[in-house]
């Protein structure tokens, strides 16, 4: 772990910072090791500091990198920077995306005039985009396990069951195979319901005929998967049947198109284009798909605005989606890693449309 707080350290000087301050726990896990819920690290050319209070200062022991230096603290932790940075004048960058208007205020209560506070923004989080080896055996791990869960999920049965039911069943049967938890919350989204991307399960059941979305991941080791299926319950009209083929159809064109070099912009565009060739541009609302790691939702980005190039190392979604309001909706989502010359499939489930009692 100690070559990713020196790949940070490089990444701060280019930054024109002295030392950084990250605050962000996801990030602090990252860079140290430590998984509890109160700790900071402080970085830079020649400082490499971890804080943490009382708490978990026996579980820091155990679980930071070596390289860093472990120090006690009140529960504000804030108040240990000062005395953790070298003398003399400098520029101390803090992370702009996770530290409040209060937060940073406390900053600059707290530090002396000879120190500067320069907001800095990804450091941490295009470092974690390109995973190394064991981050990506960590999620295959995740996937597998959320899959076999699916499986055993969609053999049950939906009809007549509700969404709510569903989801808590699909969550349990992850945390019974070793699952720290979910990624997210389990999406069950049945017929009109599942017009709705981020729909929240209902204490309705399932009926007959009507399309059902299910979104789910595991979180194992840190790492999280994502996926989505659309499957059938029971026999579906021609209408469900057509939307279904183009999404399928959209996704994977999209998935053909995730390789190293490729921009975020220009795969979204691929699968796009076939949903907008069909009239349905308008019912295709947010983005093709985006990175997963120690959060479900990281960089890099495939959508509309992203400014995002693909490296080898980068583990994305692809998942496409229409939703015609009031009446259905249909999103399939694989996870893929970047591989030198192309992308691996980590999702092992099937895209034909499932049917199920």
């Amino acid at each position: 772990m100690s070559s990713r707080a020196d790949r940070l350290t490089e990444r701060v000087t280019e930054a024109g910072v002295d030392a950084v301050v990250i605050t962000d726990l996801v990030n602090v896990r990252y860079l140290t090791g430590y998984t509890g819920s109160n700790g900071l690290a402080l970085i830079g050319a020649n400082t490499r500091v971890f804080v943490t209070d009382f708490r978990y200062v026996e579980q820091a022991a155990e679980q930071v990198e070596p390289s860093f230096d472990r120090r006690r603290a009140s529960l504000d932790l804030l108040e240990a920077i000062k005395d953790a940075l070298p003398a003399g004048e400098l520029r101390l960058g803090f992370e702009e995306d996770h530290v409040s208007v209060r937060e940073h205020g406390r900053l600059r209560d707290l530090l002396p005039d000879r120190i500067e506070l320069v907001g800095v923004h990804g450091l941490v989080e295009e470092l974690r985009a390109v995973k190394e080896p064991g981050e990506i055996a960590a999620i295959r791990a995740a996937t597998e396990l959320a899959d076999a869960a699916f499986e055993q999920f969609i053999a049950g049965g939906l009809i007549g069951r509700t969404e709510r039911e569903l989801a808590l069943e699909l969550e349990f049967d992850m945390r019974r195979r070793g699952a720290e938890g979910p990624s997210f919350a389990p999406i069950v989204a049945a017929g009109p319901h599942g017009a709705l991307p981020h729909a929240s399960p209902r204490d309705v059941e399932v009926r007959r005929g009507e399309l059902v979305v299910i979104d789910w991941g595991a979180q194992l080791d840190g790492y999280c998967s994502d996926c989505t299926r659309t499957v059938a319950a029971g026999e579906i009209d021609e209408r469900g049947a057509e939307i279904y083929q183009l999404v399928l159809d959209a996704q994977l064109a999209g998935l053909e198109a995730v390789t190293p070099g490729a921009g975020g912009r220009e795969v979204d565009a691929v699968a796009r284009e076939i949903i907008e060739a069909a009239g349905h541009g308008e019912h295709f609302g947010h983005g093709l798909g985006h990175g997963v790691g120690l959060d479900v939702h990281e960089a890099p980005r495939l959508a509309q605005r992203s400014e995002s190039v693909l490296k080898p190392g980068n583990v994305v979604t692809v998942e496409p989606g229409v939703y015609l309001p009031g009446e259905l909706g249909v999103r399939i989502e694989d996870l893929v890693v970047l591989t030198g010359d192309g992308r691996e499939i980590l999702t092992g489930l099937t895209k034909e449309l499932t049917r199920t009692g």
